[in-house]
């Protein structure tokens, strides 16, 4: 597993393509994808932890988006066409100037109590549970993406998704922007956030930027640039049981568990030195490498999800 710092401009495949040069592998896949305007934290992952990708996407992911109020865009970001511009209501330009000013005396969170239009606003999305993604977005329609029928002028009807935010800060403003820190589950498109969040506001809104901080427990501290050497690169290797146990809980098989689990069949708690937690959880073999993810059944046994390459994992260890 790899932490990239993504930059502006190239999209995630195009990220992923330069690793598969530079390591020598076309193993490579990616948790989670950012548009090309986004920076910050992609996620990859090589060869056989391309299997906790599934794993990987259903994390919470954690941004920093700047809203530009105004005008609104084709793709609900600073890369469309502009199709509706409004002057900003006094009252919202007057809660932006108030913002602006306490960010700059004291740089710490903010007291939503300041600006009741804004706060209002960002309470309707908290508590949003249902979200209408962009139109041009990598979502499949009768296998064809989204956006691409929409680049050729089809009319594009996606139907809501669930989602839910666990987290949105306002973080700083401008005569004409609001900066916040969002904490989202999978499939939340922070595009769609401040088309909503300008609906709430009564004025056009798109995204001018954004900065993915971290998703899951993978953080921009540990990320390096897309553009390090290949040394840097297998240097940052995390060895897929630290990837692993870092995304689910683990669990320590028996020498007898490993070998079922290696065989595919069920196991049952006899075969662990202790029950796995509840649901799905990695299994390790006595020497500490990755056998498996599994998952719990009603009658008390545990299956195997996931297996994972005995000679993959004993080279990682």
């Amino acid at each position: 597993m790899l932490v990239i710092d993504k930059p502006i401009g190239p999209t995630s495949h195009d990220i992923v393509a330069r690793l598969r040069r530079v390591l020598g592998t076309r193993a490579i896949g990616h948790a989670g994808t950012l548009d090309p305007a986004a920076t910050g934290v992609l996620v990859v992952a090589v060869g056989e932890a391309t299997k906790l990708c599934s794993y990987l996407t259903a994390e919470m992911k954690r941004y920093r988006a700047t809203v530009t109020f105004g005008t609104a865009t084709t793709t609900l970001d600073a890369q469309g066409d502009v199709v509706a511009t409004a002057p900003i209501p006094e009252v919202l330009a007057a809660e932006l100037r108030t913002v602006t000013a306490a960010h700059a005396a004291s740089g710490r969170g903010f007291d939503e109590s300041r600006v009741p239009a804004v706060a209002r606003a960002l309470e309707i999305e908290r508590a949003r549970r249902e979200q209408l993604p962009p139109a041009f977005s990598a979502i499949k329609i009768a296998g064809q993406t989204a956006y691409d029928l929409a680049r050729r002028g089809k009319d594009v009807v996606l139907a809501p998704r669930a989602v839910s935010a666990d987290t949105i800060a306002i973080e700083g403003a401008s005569a004409q922007t609001l900066t916040l820190e969002l904490a989202v589950s999978k499939g939340y498109y922070v595009r769609s956030f401040a088309r909503d969040l300008g609906q709430s506001l009564g004025v056009p809104a798109h995204l001018s930027a954004l900065r993915r901080t971290a998703s899951g427990t993978f953080t921009l501290d540990e990320a390096l640039p897309s553009s390090a050497s290949n040394v840097e690169l297998e240097g940052a290797l995390l060895s897929i049981e630290r990837a692993a146990a870092r995304v689910l809980p683990c669990s320590m098989l028996t020498e007898e568990g490993e070998r079922r689990a290696r065989m595919g069949q069920r196991l049952e708690p006899e075969h662990f030195t202790a029950p796995p937690s509840p649901g799905i959880s990695v299994w390790l073999a006595p020497r500490g490498h990755l056998v498996a993810i599994g998952r719990r059944e009603e009658a008390g046994t545990w299956r195997v999800e996931r297996g994972f390459s005995y000679a993959t994992s004993i080279a990682s260890t």
